[in-house]
């Protein structure tokens, strides 16, 4: 199923279904479609939103964590969303993280996958390697437990990115800052009920670094998925959408943190 991408000014992004907010921010090489068996089920219950992150399109100086967070915060604020769950992988997941420090009024909820922000092993020093189309296709399988989840057409997308200099440029520049950006004890502060969704063989956020969170987050909850890589929600939908229909079930009715 495709979903309609709505503009509204400058922020481009799938709106479906009504409730609570449901905000997803995906990682540094993903896309709306990782998110597409969690907008089917939630768009059931909640209102699903997925904006479209600018990582490659901010200028150089604002190609940050910090950069990604501001252009979250602006997106939130302009189309009022209140009372809302904020689910981030990976790179989403930093931002996620620093959204909620930074402006923790209108979030009742986090969600993270695979989030950096603590620890996270890169793609090498190396990447992203220039037209060598098997080096991606062998980085790009890392970052699932099936490596036949890394597919024709996500390899192709991950290949023309890096073969573009400025769009490489940008890439290192946004997984620097991830690195520089360690929000350590900084973590205290997150007063929001989290829900901590794990993969137990990913190598890029290895498990450790879901118990470093867990230990961290005073309101936290951790969940191990087997025979799962770095983007669960693209992995075990099912089993994903599973743990994240109860953690939102008992939430439901608690007002949000501030």
């Amino acid at each position: 199923m495709s979903y309609e991408i709505k503009q509204d000014g400058k922020f481009k992004y799938i709106e479906e279904g009504d409730g609570e907010p449901l905000v997803m921010l995906h990682g540094l090489f993903g896309a709306l479609s990782n998110f597409r068996p969690l907008i089917q089920h939630f768009s059931q219950t909640n209102k699903v939103v997925v904006p479209m992150l600018p990582l490659l399109e901010l200028d150089l100086l604002h190609t940050s964590v910090g950069g990604l967070q501001k252009f979250v915060h602006k997106f939130i604020e302009h189309r009022n969303y209140d009372q809302l769950h904020l689910l981030g992988n990976s790179l989403g997941g930093h931002v996620a993280l620093v959204h909620t420090l930074k402006s923790p009024a209108r979030i009742k909820s986090l969600i993270l996958t695979g989030s950096s922000g603590l620890f996270e092993n890169g793609m090498g020093d190396t990447y992203p390697k220039r037209g060598d189309k098997e080096y991606i296709r062998k980085k790009t399988e890392l970052t699932f437990y099936d490596p036949a989840l890394a597919t024709d057409e996500l390899v192709n997308e991950v290949f023309e990115i890096t073969n573009n200099r400025l769009k490489v440029i940008k890439i290192i520049a946004l997984a620097k800052s991830a690195i520089r950006n360690n929000l350590g004890e900084e973590l205290q502060g997150i007063k929001q009920p989290t829900c901590l969704i794990w993969g137990n063989n990913d190598t890029i956020t290895p498990p450790f670094v879901g118990k470093e969170f867990n230990k961290l987050i005073p309101n936290s909850e951790l969940h191990f998925i087997d025979k799962c890589g770095h983007a669960p929600m693209m992995e075990v939908p099912a089993e994903f959408n599973k743990i994240l229909d109860e953690f939102l079930a008992k939430i439901k009715s608690q007002p949000a943190a501030i």
